[in-house]
């Protein structure tokens, strides 16, 4: 499981990577009815902290896995004279030692009540979802874990972590009281175990380590006990979130629902309603449409249902709640108009990402329109639904992944898409379907705006989310003209009209009558940009 973030932070490209599996301690389920051998793929049953996980590596256990160590810092050494950071995913909310009932492995068997969630009678607390609960703000652990991420720092030279259900470290830990934490009592500091702190020593300890506060830290901000602080988790100024809610308010308007005109907005300008007044930046806002969890950006188009059976847990597992639309018919077999209508929804929701404030992410597939077949819950497959499929990218090399590349080249060259701040009036300037009026109402599924940009001079983006076809007005610019240059209802090459394109000239020309007048003519469902350009008074 990879996934990429496309970092603003000194235009980087940051390679995610998992890490820290225990050897040999994959869930393995065998299927009799179908003769298939489910394996823990994803790996994020963590027992060794401080080794990679050698079934990834090709040495294997060769030399005591030491070489399977070198593999790493190879790996990782390459990466950088590219160009590209290397971020770790970190599993510090639980173990593979299960429940009460689980094996001893490891923690268990040194200290349990130590180190994990303990009931008065010995059960479990399971606010992850995997049968234990790392009790993560207990002196002793919360040690454990900065030796941890300061040796993959220190050693492994990694750049920075995304953290796994990061709200569990903002959890008391097990007899929590200011004795326990921080060596003196303190009348009235007793707290339930798993009550959320508002300044929790892990990550405070974190926050402030000369180390670890010079490298990207990143929380996936929610839990499996119902603790979600997208915008609200513990900062220091520092940690960015995978922003979950821009994930929900992004698919929910760009498949048309209604009431989330205005909350589009916000996540275009990288969530200021979220991270502004705690004093953060644009680039704390992690923006995702899809990741390894869930629904990858294609089947998100293609189902409107979940198809977990090849799991093995007769569908019950994986998120019932996807925000996702087939476009008219449920799977891959469907109509020429209704592949159509996905390929554009793809396109709209690979612009929106790259014309948000923030740092867009990126599921490792997604841009040559990868499928699992509606599976939301890929963990147990050692197969084609995980692997990247070289061979469907080069299948897509004259379609959705040269989309891809050249929104993302799009995205590098304009200042304005990268901003240090919050977007101003001063630059930005929102439009309806007539210049300067937008339409925040509940019915609306118009959003459009226009962002003066140093490089570029100034462009023009808007969404047309709904069934209906609309021509709308732009904004006037004396002496200047509004050009296409995206299209996202087009078919390829004609979607980016780049330099490249055949015909290009003749493609703009069929648009002139109507920028000409300034307005353009919006099909169903999708996105367009728009550059300004001086007229040509000899043309």
């Amino acid at each position: 499981m990879v996934e990429c973030f496309l970092s603003r932070i000194q235009d980087k490209l940051i390679l995610l990577i998992g890490w820290g599996r225990i050897e040999g301690g994959s869930i393995f389920v065998f299927s009799i009815l179908f003769g298939t051998i489910r394996v823990n793929f994803w790996g994020y049953s963590t027992v060794n902290y401080f080794s990679p996980m050698i079934r990834y590596s090709s040495a294997g256990i060769h030399n005591c896995g030491h070489d399977a160590i070198n593999e790493v810092k190879l790996l990782i050494r390459e990466a950088h004279k590219r160009g590209i950071e290397v971020l770790m995913d970190v599993v510090f909310n639980h173990t593979a030692e299960g429940n009460e009932n689980g094996p001893i492995l490891s923690f268990r068997g040194v200290d349990n009540s130590v180190y994990y969630m303990l009931a008065p009678k010995g059960e479990f607390y399971n606010y992850s979802g995997c049968g234990n609960t790392f009790n993560c703000n207990h002196p002793i652990v919360r040690q454990f874990i900065l030796d941890c991420l300061r040796y993959w720092v220190t050693e492994m030279h990694v750049d920075g972590f995304r953290f796994d259900l990061a709200s569990i470290m903002t959890r008391g830990s097990s007899l929590w009281d200011a004795l326990n934490v921080y060596g003196n009592p303190a009348e009235g500091d007793s707290l339930t175990t798993g009550t959320p702190l508002s300044s929790p020593p892990l990550i405070d300890m974190i926050s402030n380590d000369p180390i670890l506060r010079g490298v990207k830290l990143i929380a996936e901000a929610w839990d499996a006990g119902g603790l979600y602080q997208v915008g609200m988790f513990p900062h220091w100024g520092l940690w960015s979130e995978w922003n979950g809610k821009y994930r929900d308010i992004v698919r929910q308007f760009i498949k048309g629902s209604d009431g989330f005109s205005g909350a589009f907005a916000e996540c275009l300008c990288g969530s200021p309603n979220l991270y502004q007044e705690g004093g953060r930046k644009p680039w704390n806002s992690i923006n995702f449409v899809c990741a390894h969890d869930g629904f990858t950006l294609a089947d998100l188009v293609t189902y409107n249902k979940k198809h977990n059976n090849a799991n093995g847990e007769d569908n019950n597992d994986g998120e019932n709640h996807n925000n996702s639309w087939n476009c008219g018919q449920e799977g891959e077999f469907a109509s020429i108009s209704v592949k159509k209508l996905r390929k554009r929804q793809m396109r709209n929701f690979f612009l929106c990402l790259m014309v948000s404030q923030g740092v867009p992410m990126i599921y490792m597939g997604d841009e040559y329109g990868h499928t699992k077949g509606g599976n939301n819950n890929t963990y147990c497959q050692d197969n084609y639904m995980n692997y990247f499929r070289w061979d469907k990218k080069e299948e897509s090399l004259s379609d959705f992944f040269r989309f891809c590349c050249l929104m993302s080249k799009f995205r590098q060259e304009c200042e304005s898409l990268g901003l240090n701040d919050f977007p101003t009036a001063e630059r930005l300037q929102w439009h309806g379907r007539t210049p300067g009026m937008p339409d925040w109402s509940k019915t609306s599924r118009f959003v459009a705006f226009t962002m003066v940009d140093s490089v570029k001079g100034e462009i023009y983006v808007a969404f047309n989310t709904s069934h209906l076809p609309i021509i709308i007005t732009l904004p006037e610019r004396p002496g200047y003209r509004w050009q296409p240059l995206v299209d996202t209802s087009k078919p390829a090459p004609f979607d980016f009209l780049s330099n490249d394109v055949p015909e290009r000239d003749t493609a703009v020309k069929q648009y002139s009558q109507f920028t000409e007048a300034n307005l353009y003519p919006m099909l169903s469902y999708s996105s367009i940009i728009l550059l300004l350009c001086p007229v040509d008074e000899n043309a």
